[in-house]
């Protein structure tokens, strides 16, 4: 059965005081999918009353990666440190119901939520009923002594102000719920639902950290992931569809996506699946377009992508699009195309290059420069007449050739890469070799 569309408005509320992290980007992106399915609005709401710790720089990262994730706010955004003649207000409200009190501190005046120490419950979406004996905890501050709102105290000011009918965030703020129920019940407003995410671990199943790998958005995207990916892979961190499919467009994941189909267990971040993904949408990506893609993050890590031919590096990019999932896998594979000076596999130096296989390389440099034609198909004649001349196997010329020119054991069709490398420098490998050997 689904669930019943209402005027679904949801909210991401990031604090600018690091980069957008995986879990972030997820709760983001669920929050996102939920707007958009039930043909609601999702909003951004940056906290940033920590003066201190809340930085330009990672405002507009948070703000530039929601972007290239194709998330954007159904309204303007809002910023809690323009709020404060907001939070004052309702701080009065409960002070003028004797429902809060005045604390005098060495730093001024704290405003102080009366704990009504009772229990409460609430049924969540994800976990089921919640219970909370308020006895165990002590009176609430709302507005610290120098005149800042508490998190708990804002955030429900704000949900109530902008009309928040779910609040969809990582169950590390369980514990924050029972603090903001009962301030919901002091102004006598209607709590929304709320629905608590399971955390994200790491392969070993501990919390998601640096040692699993990269943490922040950003990092994703330089090296080479697309958006599309990165959306697909967070969705099913946590989210399945009920066929168990893998890849899906986003289209199809804002169609099939639902709350109460969260698992209620912890994800596990598997980088695996994540290459896995991002090749097959580099697979199906124009390879014109995934050039356009990657050609400022190649250069960022030191490749001189801009000083080739596009159309060239295009056809490099095409011929390698099922053999790599993300930039250092292109790079690890495809650099001895960008260099002057290839780097040998020792391994593969001593299994194919050796005094048997170097006339072979003498012979085969002679015929390509006899061709009139430098062309895959002029290339591979050559080759099989040369073996075939020889008695030999074909794998007994290829393989020497081929790591001869790349300094590898594999790489795509060889013919194909000696067209990409071009007549001048496949003849000066192939004679360099000879003569280093």
């Amino acid at each position: 059965m689904s669930e019943v569309k209402t005027h679904v408005r949801v909210r991401f509320a990031p604090s600018p005081t690091g980069y957008l992290h995986i879990g972030s980007a997820r709760t983001a992106l669920f929050n996102w999918l939920y707007a958009k399915n039930q043909g609601g609005k999702f909003i951004l709401r940056i906290e940033d009353t920590d003066l201190e710790r809340s930085k330009k720089e990672f405002l507009s990262e948070i703000l530039d990666s929601l972007k290239w994730l194709g998330m954007k706010s159904d309204e303007e955004i809002q910023f809690q440190s323009s709020r404060k003649p907001l939070y004052d207000t309702y701080a009065k409200k409960l002070l003028d119901k004797d429902k809060a009190y005045y604390e005098e501190t060495e730093k001024g005046k704290a405003v102080i939520f009366r704990n009504p120490k009772t229990k409460i419950a609430f049924d969540d979406i994800v976990k089921g009923k919640i219970e909370f004996d308020l006895n165990e905890f002590d009176d609430l501050v709302l507005i610290k002594s120098d005149g800042t709102p508490t998190y708990n105290f804002a955030c429900v000011v704000d949900d109530m102000d902008m009309k928040m009918t779910h609040i969809i965030r990582g169950d590390d703020h369980i514990s924050n719920t029972p603090k903001q129920l009962m301030l919901y019940n002091a102004f006598g407003a209607r709590p929304p639902k709320f629905a608590h995410i399971p955390l994200i671990l790491g392969e070993d199943r501990s919390r998601m950290s640096k040692r699993h790998g990269a943490t922040a958005i950003r990092e994703y995207r330089e090296n080479g992931y697309l958006p599309e990916a990165v959306i697909n892979f967070l969705a099913l961190m946590g989210w399945s569809p009920k066929d168990n499919r893998e890849k899906l467009s986003t289209e199809q994941i804002i169609k099939l996506f639902s709350l109460k189909s969260i698992k209620n267990t912890p994800a596990v971040f598997d980088i695996k699946k994540l290459n896995w993904l991002n090749s097959e949408y580099i697979k199906s990506c124009p390879p014109e377009k995934t050039t356009d893609y990657l050609t400022p993050f190649l250069i960022k890590k030191g490749v001189p992508a801009g000083n080739y031919d596009k159309k060239w590096l295009t056809s490099v990019i095409k011929l390698y699009s099922t053999r790599f999932s993300n930039i250092d896998e292109f790079i690890e594979k495809s650099e001895f195309l960008f260099k002057e000076k290839i780097d040998f596999d020792e391994q593969a130096l001593k299994s194919y290059i050796n005094e048997k296989t170097i006339p072979y390389l003498g012979k085969y440099t002679k015929k390509i420069e006899a061709l009139e034609s430098f062309g895959e198909k002029t290339l591979e004649e050559a080759a099989r007449a040369l073996s075939q001349e020889l008695n030999i196997n074909w794998a007994d010329l290829i393989h020497p050739v081929r790591v001869a020119v790349t300094g590898k054991d594999s790489s795509p069709g060889i013919f194909e890469v000696l067209v990409l490398l071009g007549r001048e420098k496949t003849l000066k490998r192939l004679k360099d070799i000879q003569e280093k050997s």
